[in-house]
């Protein structure tokens, strides 16, 4: 960011002759010859902007940096605007702000700043309160101001620099070309040489060092999750694919679930083994082989037999939500067969920006290759056959159908919980919802087949027949997974605009480029909070699958005893 519009000296527009010696800047303090006085108060506006309240609650390290980041895009905004401003009136410097204006901008930035984290502590009291986190402590408040300028001069002291290098460059350039087409060609040759730069030599050097990070960490055994010794599951004996070709993931999702005893304990009666089919990133060759190795382990373990097929669509280090595996195995007693397989062994996070396709392909590739086997069946021999997927298995699980219509004609349920922004039949829905219900918890066609919830009592929401099959999707109104996108830049969301959710603060309020950053910042922290907030989604589950097949002999007795059994990790 250059920071010379407002001083009265020749500017980065106009070079002087080098018979003519440049102006020398003005006396004054350290400050107020090194920073803009326009860019200063936009900074410290936004900086206050960010310590209003978000969906989720933060600490002060993480605010720290939030509201340095806020405050120096304000900084580069209001160095911006007064060049722009400077440019269209064709004015080669502007004057400098007198010493009592920056007087009372100290004097006006410290009583905001004292007043904003007052405010930040009672807003994030009250944030803490609606999800049962606990407070900040009297310190943290002061730490997080503290942590907020020093980020925020960081940031301006590195756009300083950019600006210094731009500005030399510049001056070379002039000697041979006009200043104006000078200034063009230092700026396109910048920008060339970053993205050059990037892609070339930053990028291929934090991929290569990711990829053999977590590499590392999918092939990492767990002591605790030993290889099964019953054909029933993946890396067990008879198996098409090795125990060690599973990855990390794969083996904690294999060796887990309730064991029958627990089945039996719990539904009163004698349990069978759960089946569990699955293919790592090392079991085959390229996705659609992947999703083929793990139909075919689905069909070796007599899967194909139970009354239940699930087909599950993982994140992108492989992992499968726990509680919705292990719900729909008490349901059914352990008559049923779960099947997944792994696409990547990166973060969820970072698999959505660069394995996002490899999630379409594979939830596209897995189901169409068990779909194939069930078809060949006998129709009264057929199991039921459902899907299900949290966050950006969620975003995987919908690719095969494209369509609500598509999904319900080809499965006999569905449980979507997290759903990505990016999600294409959970946007379309919540776009097209009915009138009157809100973006965060839409109605769609009056509940005829699709219901989204945040709590049980979604579930008969509205009051109308809730035909079959059923597709619930789980969300919360505080998930910044669902509700990030590039819009929150400029426009005001509807779920800002509309009666809001039960974790949402009500003095959360929509602010241009703020807002955008804060829920950017929520990403982060989304699974940091307690169950049925953020992006944690766990005792629901048990509902949900109660809603969506309605197992024989259930009862709502049975759901409550189960959702305390129900724990996303299998290692925790």
């Amino acid at each position: 960011m250059t920071d010379t519009g407002e001083r009265a000296v020749a500017t980065e527009d106009t070079e002087p002759r080098e018979e003519a010696p440049a102006s020398t800047p003005p006396k004054g303090a350290w400050w107020i010859r090194h920073y803009t006085f326009t860019g200063t108060a936009v900074g410290l506006v936004f900086l206050f902007f960010s310590l209003t309240p978000s969906l989720l609650p933060r600490g002060p390290l993480f605010q720290g940096l939030v509201s340095g980041g806020a405050g120096a895009i304000g900084y580069g905004i209001g160095v911006f605007a007064v060049w722009l401003v400077r440019y269209m009136r064709s004015k080669d410097s502007s004057p400098p702000a007198p010493r009592w204006a920056w007087l009372g901008l100290v004097v006006v930035g410290a009583i905001g700043l004292i007043l904003m984290i007052i405010w930040f502590h009672r807003w994030q009291d009250d944030v803490r309160d609606l999800m049962g986190v606990p407070r900040l402590g009297f310190w943290d408040h002061p730490l997080a101001a503290v942590l907020s300028l020093i980020t925020l001069f960081v940031l301006v002291e590195i756009g300083q620099l950019v600006g210094k290098v731009t500005r030399f460059l510049k001056r070379q350039l002039s000697r041979f070309a006009p200043p104006r087409v000078s200034a063009v060609v230092t700026v396109a040759l910048l920008v060339a040489l970053t993205v050059a730069l990037l892609n070339g030599v930053v990028v291929r050097f934090a991929m290569s060092t990711i990829n053999k990070t977590f590499a590392a960490v999918n092939d990492e055994n767990d002591p605790d999750f030993a290889g099964p010794d019953t054909p029933l599951r993946s890396g067990g004996p008879e198996s098409l694919v090795s125990w060690e070709s599973l990855g990390h993931q794969g083996r904690v999702f294999i060796a887990g679930g309730p064991t029958v005893e627990q089945l039996t304990e719990f539904n009163g009666e004698p349990a069978i083994e759960p089946i569990r089919a699955y293919a790592g990133l090392h079991s085959a060759d390229g996705i659609k082989e992947t999703a083929r190795l793990a139909a075919l382990e689905l069909q070796r373990t007599g899967g194909l037999d139970r009354s239940v097929v699930a087909v599950a669509t993982t994140t992108g280090t492989g992992w499968i939500n726990a509680a919705e595996a292990s719900a729909l195995e008490y349901m059914y007693n352990g008559d049923t067969a779960i099947v997944s397989m792994q696409y990547s062994f990166l973060p969820s996070w970072l698999s959505f920006l660069v394995d996002k396709e490899n999630a379409r392909q594979a939830g596209q590739a897995l189901f169409e290759a068990v779909d194939e086997l069930i078809r060949e069946m006998p129709e009264a021999q057929r199991p039921t056959l459902v899907v299900f997927g949290e966050s950006l298995g969620s975003f995987g699980g919908e690719a095969p159908f494209l369509a609500l219509n598509n999904l319900i004609a080809r499965t006999d349920g569905a449980l979507f919980s997290g759903p990505t922004f990016n999600n294409t039949i959970w946007a379309d829905l919540t776009h097209n919802r009915d009138p009157g219900s809100p973006e965060w918890l839409p109605i769609y066609d009056d509940g005829e087949n699709v219901r989204f919830v945040a709590e049980p009592r979604d579930l008969q929401r509205p009051d109308a027949p809730w035909g079959q099959p059923r597709v619930v999707y789980l969300q919360h109104a505080s998930d910044p997974i669902a509700w990030w996108n590039t819009d929150l830049l400029f426009a005001r969301p509807d779920w800002l605009h509309e009666p809001r959710g039960y974790d949402v603060s009500p003095d959360m309020e929509w602010i241009p480029v703020v807002t955008f950053l804060q829920v950017s910042a929520d990403m982060a922290v989304a699974v940091d909070v307690p169950d049925g907030h953020g992006h944690v989604y766990v005792r629901n589950v048990a509902d949900a699958w109660a809603a969506i097949l309605s197992p024989p002999g259930w009862s709502q007795e049975k759901t409550e005893r189960l959702r305390p059994l129900l724990r996303s990790d299998e290692s925790s």
